[in-house]
C-alpha cells in the first residue's frame, strides 16, 4: 500500500529528520581521523578474503582485558568501520580492547551475507584472542541501528554450529542502540529496501525479535529521546521478546538517532557508564 510505504519511509529515514546529519557525519569523520593518527591501532585485519571483511582493533593498556566489537550501522549499506574511530579511546582509556568490524555493504551483499560475515568477524576474534591479548571469556557486542540488528543476531547464533571450538556463550553481552529487530515494516521502507531487496522468508529468519536468544547473555537497549515512534517501537519490541535477558534500558530524552553514538563514546554518560558495567562483569 502507498500510505504504507510513505508511513514506514518516513519513520526509518533518520537522517532526513536530523537537519544537520551533513555535520554530524563530518564530525565523526574529522575526530576517528585524529583518533587513528593518535593511539596504538591494528587497522584493517582480515578476518575474511572479502575486501569487506576487515576489522580496526585497538588494545587496551592491560593484558588479557575484555573486548567490546562495536557494528556500525547505515541501514547496511552505507557507512564505515573508519567513521567510527572515535569511539575507541573512551574505552581503551577505561582499560578495554575495542574491535570495530565492517561488512560487505548492499546491494552487494545481502543482510543474510552481511549477518554471516560477522559471525566470521566475532569467531576470528575469539580464535585469535590470545595473539591479541585480550580476554576472550568476555567478549561484548555493540550495535547502532543496523549494527543493533546484527549485534543482537550474535546474540541469538548458536555458535556451535558455526565452529565446534566456539562455546555456546562467546558473546557475554550486548548494547543495542536505535536498534531494528523486526524487518517486516523495513520491507515496505522503499528508500531503503531498493538496496535490501527483503523478501517475506528473509524476515523471518532475519528479525532478532522472531527467534529466542541463544543463551541468558544480558543485555541492555538505548534509543533517543527524539526518534521516530518506529525506532521506539523496535526498542520496545527486542526487550519484550528477550525479556529474561533485558536487564535496562537507559533513558536519552535528548538524543537522536546519531547523537546517541556521541552519548555511547563520551566518559562519564549514563550510556558509556552502563556499557563500561557490562565489560565490567
Amino acid at each position: 500500500m502507498k500510505n504504507e510505504a510513505e508511513y514506514f519511509s518516513q519513520q526509518y529515514n533518520a537522517r532526513a529528520s536530523i537537519p544537520d546529519h551533513p555535520y554530524v557525519f563530518t564530525r565523526w569523520l574529522k575526530d576517528s581521523a585524529h583518533v587513528r593518527r593518535t593511539h596504538a591501532a591494528l587497522l584493517d585485519l582480515a578476518y575474511g578474503e572479502a575486501s569487506g571483511e576487515r576489522l580496526d582493533f585497538f588494545p587496551a593498556p592491560r593484558s588479557d582485558a575484555p573486548l567490546l566489537v562495536f557494528i556500525h550501522g547505515g541501514w547496511w549499506r552505507s557507512l564505515d568501520k573508519s567513521d567510527f574511530s572515535f569511539i575507541a579511546p573512551a574505552y581503551t582509556r577505561a582499560g578495554f580492547n575495542v574491535a570495530l568490524t565492517n561488512y560487505t555493504l548492499a546491494p552487494q551483499a545481502s543482510i543474510a551475507d552481511i549477518v554471516l560475515q560477522q559471525l566470521h568477524a566475532l569467531a576470528w576474534l575469539y580464535r585469535n584472542a590470545e595473539k591479541y591479548d585480550f580476554d576472550p571469556r568476555r567478549i561484548v557486542v555493540a550495535g547502532h541501528s543496523a549494527g543493533a540488528h546484527l549485534a543482537a543476531m550474535m546474540m541469538a547464533a548458536v555458535w556451535p554450529a558455526f565452529g565446534a571450538d566456539l562455546p555456546r556463550d562467546l558473546v557475554k553481552g550486548a548494547i543495542l542502540m536505535s536498534g531494528v529487530f523486526e524487518l517486516e515494516p523495513i520491507r515496505h521502507a522503499d528508500f531503503v529496501n531498493v538496496d535490501l531487496r527483503l523478501s517475506e522468508r528473509d524476515v523471518d529468519v532475519l528479525s532478532p525479535a522472531r527467534m529466542p536468544p541463544a543463551h541468558d547473555a544480558p543485555f541492555f537497549t538505548a534509543v533517543g529521546g527524539q526518534e521516530s515512534d518506529e525506532f521506539k517501537r523496535q526498542t520496545t519490541l527486542i526487550e519484550q521478546s528477550w525479556q529474561t535477558a533485558h536487564r535496562t534500558r537507559v533513558a536519552l530524552p535528548d538524543a537522536n538517532h546519531l547523537t546517541i553514538c556521541d552519548a555511547f563514546a563520551s566518559p562519564g554518560h549514563p550510556l558509556h557508564d552502563a556499557c563500561l558495567a557490562l565489560l565490567g562483569k
